[in-house]
């Protein structure tokens, strides 16, 4: 069976490395105990994500030490059954979780993939996340095998963009109305893309 045939029909036997090191980050699939400082990096950076609600729906729950944990532990059984790739972001310097980021809707067939992330809001500014979001890339290319990986993000997120282009995403367009927010808005959606090197080739 060929490394891409594995990926379409037996994902589950890919051995995909569960950390990713940057100059100032450790990218680490979320385990179990890591509930409490998920916990604190969402208190810090409510108030910021909940701007984009139609975006990021899961935060307009409240969020718990509790539910931080049964997350970590679900993302845990997610990853290792290859369904959603999540990594928590851990600063080198102060072992403080930053934000998180991952692959997700993966489709094996094509095979492709949809980046998430969210920055810790007293972290935000730096860096960090164009950083943890282009190794995140690599690591599609080379350990999934992905020929494309897409972005989606509020036209209004310009942080959330900026991060996009900084790690080689285009914007490929913008969908107009797309989702409803909470508060019954309608909200345009900007498409990013990055394709493979090898595809992206002329």
């Amino acid at each position: 069976m060929t490394a891409a045939q594995t990926r379409e029909t037996e994902p589950l036997l890919l051995e995909l490395p569960e950390r990713i090191e940057t100059g100032r980050l450790l990218l680490r699939a979320p385990r179990a105990g890591d509930g409490p400082a998920l916990h604190a990096a969402l208190v810090d950076s409510l108030a910021e994500l909940r701007r984009y609600l139609a975006s990021l729906p899961w935060v307009a729950q409240e969020q718990t030490p509790a539910s931080a944990e049964t997350w970590c532990r679900n993302s845990q059984a997610n990853f290792l059954a290859r369904r959603d790739l999540h990594f928590l972001l851990f600063e080198k310097a102060s072992g403080l979780v930053v934000g998180a980021t991952g692959l997700h809707h993966v489709e094996w067939a094509t095979p492709k993939a949809e980046v998430g992330y969210w920055c810790r809001t007293t972290h935000a500014g730096r860096g960090l996340m164009g950083e943890a979001v282009a190794a995140l890339a690599e690591y599609g290319f080379r350990h999934l095998g992905v020929v494309r990986l897409a972005i989606v993000t509020d036209e209004e997120n310009a942080a959330s963009r900026r991060v996009a282009e900084r790690a080689g995403f285009v914007l490929e367009g913008i969908q107009r109305h797309e989702r409803r927010a909470p508060d019954g808005t309608l909200r345009n959606t900007c498409l990013y893309a990055r394709l493979a090197p090898e595809v992206a080739r002329p």
